[in-house]
């Protein structure tokens, strides 16, 4: 894994390289990623809010004639 100021460092001659509209783009992404990930905690915890297999697990249900025919289509 790099060392931190070798991150930036390398971030920072990537942004001298591009035009300003695109400078102003990666600011806004680098904004998006710090409110998601490091206003909430690590990126770990995030992680793991996000759920997986079985997230709904008993907070929804599905009624027991959902593919009953309906009245209407009787006919």
């Amino acid at each position: 894994m790099m060392p931190q100021t070798a991150i930036i460092h390398n971030i920072q001659e990537l942004l001298k390289t591009l035009p300003e509209p695109l400078q102003i783009e990666a600011l806004h992404y680098v904004e998006y990623l710090s409110s998601r990930y490091v206003h909430q905690g690590t990126q770990q915890e995030t992680l793991k809010k996000r759920g997986g297999f079985g997230i709904w697990k008993e907070k929804i249900w599905m009624a027991d004639d959902f593919d009953a025919p309906l009245e209407e289509f009787e006919e």
